[in-house]
């Protein structure tokens, strides 16, 4: 199960609910500040303004391709380690409105970690250090480090210690 908070409405779905969990304009400078990330050349400039501008924790050197779209409500609960690759394209979200309730949760990317392009990461995940996520993967659940992961639903295809062999090998063969 992910790690979120649950918040039952008793209305309409959760997202008419949406300005009574998230301030207007707070929506409108983040969607601004995502935008102009999402097109934005300069990998220092575009790692600027989301540690600026939306609060989150973004590590050295970390890289968010062309196109990266994050959550607008609360990138703040976003954090992404040193050295991190996110692929094009990719959607990381920390909250998910449903018809009966609404979910928010925290969402942690560590160090040294590939995401492939058209991956959507879901609220309350953690992804461990030295993993590798699979291009179009849906990360429902967390990641272990070291772990390559891809599918929708994600499945775990080599662990860190098949991984290491696998590298192992690769090396006897040269």
């Amino acid at each position: 199960m992910r790690n979120t908070e649950r918040f039952r409405v008793e209305e309409a779905n959760s997202l008419w609910q949406i300005y009574k969990t998230v301030p207007f304009l707070k929506v409108v400078k983040n969607f601004f500040f995502i935008q102009l990330a999402r097109y934005m050349p300069f990998l220092p400039v575009k790692n600027w303004i989301y540690r600026k501008f939306l609060r989150m924790e973004i590590g050295h050197k970390a890289a968010f391709a062309l196109m990266v779209m994050l959550d607008v409500m609360f990138p703040e609960r976003i954090k992404v380690g040193t050295n991190t690759v996110i692929g094009y394209n990719t959607t990381i979200l920390a909250h998910e409105y449903l018809i009966k309730e609404y979910r928010i949760g925290k969402v942690s990317i560590g160090s040294n970690v590939m995401i492939g392009a058209n991956s959507t990461i879901l609220p309350g995940v953690t992804i461990g250090d030295d993993a590798i996520v699979s291009a179009g993967t849906l990360v429902h659940k967390d990641v272990p480090a070291g772990a390559f992961v891809g599918g929708n639903p994600m499945k775990i295809i080599y662990t860190k210690s098949e991984m290491e062999e696998r590298i192992q090998a690769d090396r006897f063969l040269k």
